[in-house]
């Protein structure tokens, strides 16, 4: 295999595992990244919220709902 053949198929592999779905949301790579990350920790608060309201039902009652219910706009208004 050629060098440039090995470096057509890297930056093919490259795009496909960091790039294409990005640009298929209209978001760079870090955009998306960032936009990820958010996301990510809004549902771990969820997560720990729904944790504290399995052992102390009275704590916490409508944390993770409202939490899932404002990430599931944000998900709505990108498209």
């Amino acid at each position: 295999m050629s060098d440039t053949s090995q470096d057509s198929t890297r930056s093919t592999l490259v795009a496909s595992l960091f790039l294409d779905h990005p640009a298929s949301v209209n978001e760079t790579y870090l955009g998306h990244m960032r936009f990820a990350l958010g996301f990510a920790f809004w549902l771990g608060v969820a997560a720990l919220a729904a944790l504290v309201h399995a052992f102390i039902p009275a704590l916490c009652e409508t944390t993770a709902s409202r939490i899932l219910k404002r990430l599931h706009a944000r998900i709505m208004d990108r498209h």
